[in-house]
């Protein structure tokens, strides 16, 4: 889910960045504002795989018994 968001908000961010939107706001840099947005998107994905990773690992033990009887 982390994955996506990370996707949208690069998308975004790359919109305000390479200004594929004009968009007219004075209290706003848009361009910082994208690359703002640009590096978020990037952390939010490294740190979904590193979490998704981390749930993955786990340990097997496994216990064998000798079952045969002593003569």
């Amino acid at each position: 889910m982390a994955i996506g968001l990370g996707i949208v908000l690069i998308v975004a961010g790359l919109v305000l960045v390479l200004d594929a939107v004009n968009i007219d706001t004075s209290a706003v840099d848009t361009g910082t504002l994208g690359w703002i947005l640009l590096v978020a998107g990037v952390l939010a994905i490294v740190i979904s795989l590193i979490v998704n990773q981390q749930r993955t690992r786990s340990t097997v033990v496994e216990e064998h018994r000798d079952t045969r009887r002593p003569l």
